[in-house]
This record gives C-alpha cells, sequence and structure tokens, in this order.
C-alpha cells in the first residue's frame, strides 16, 4: 500500500489506551476470522509491510501475526468506519488457520437452545503450532 504521508492516520480514532478494534476478515469469502486490536505503531507497520501486525494487550507488545505460527495474515485492504473507531482489514489467512485453537476462525461457536455449539474443526493441533506453551 502506497501511502506518501500519514495524515491517513489522523482520521483514525484511537481509545484512551491508544487502541483501535480491528475485525480480521478474509477477503475472498468474507468470513469474520478474528478480532484484535492495534496501536498507531501496528497500523503503521500494518500499512508499510502488508502484514497483519497487532496490539497485544495481554503481552504489552506489538504481535505480528504469524511469527511464531506461520499462519500470517496478508493485507489485501484496510477499511475504516464511519465513525473512525474501528478498522477491518481483508487478509489473505496464510496456512488456512486465523485461532490460536487450531481452527480456521475464531468464531466456531454457534448458540443454540442447548447452549453453545462448535461448529468447526481442528485443522491443527495447538501443540504443533506453538510447541513451546
Amino acid at each position: 500500500m502506497d501511502t506518501t504521508n500519514n495524515d491517513w492516520l489522523n482520521d483514525v480514532v484511537f481509545d484512551d489506551d491508544g487502541l483501535v478494534p480491528v475485525i480480521a476478515q478474509d477477503h475472498e469469502t468474507k468470513r469474520v476470522l478474528m478480532v484484535a486490536y492495534m496501536n498507531r505503531e501496528s497500523l503503521m507497520e500494518t500499512v508499510r509491510t502488508e502484514r497483519a501486525t497487532y496490539w497485544s494487550r495481554s503481552r504489552q507488545k506489538l504481535w505480528r501475526k504469524g511469527e511464531s505460527s506461520g499462519n500470517e495474515q496478508l493485507v489485501r485492504e484496510v477499511q475504516l468506519d464511519c465513525d473512525g473507531d474501528v478498522l477491518t482489514l481483508m487478509v489473505e489467512q496464510i496456512g488456512g488457520i486465523a485461532c490460536h485453537t487450531g481452527r480456521n476462525s475464531c468464531f466456531f461457536k454457534r448458540l443454540t437452545p442447548n447452549g453453545w455449539q462448535v461448529t468447526e474443526p481442528v485443522l491443527k493441533d495447538p501443540s504443533e503450532i506453538y510447541p513451546d506453551g
């Protein structure tokens, strides 16, 4: 993505913690894969490298999607909502696995009259994706 200056960043509304929620969506199927957060630095890196980089709230550091699992997200398009406070990344999900549980999407549970039903199989055991824990 060729962004010659960073003026576009002024339209993004970051919360009090300096974060903006991000929806990662498969660019072909339009399926929602996951929701994460970005700060200014991770958003700039994502645009510069065309690879999704998020802000890990639990680790308090940049999280380059796929750096340990190999399941990178190649960014095809970045969209900003009407209020400027939510982003959507249209991505190509490398390896077909976006979720740390080894599934294609983090949204694999459907509410039924009997409670939550798992609707998607594990594609790869998480211990094979993250051997160090």
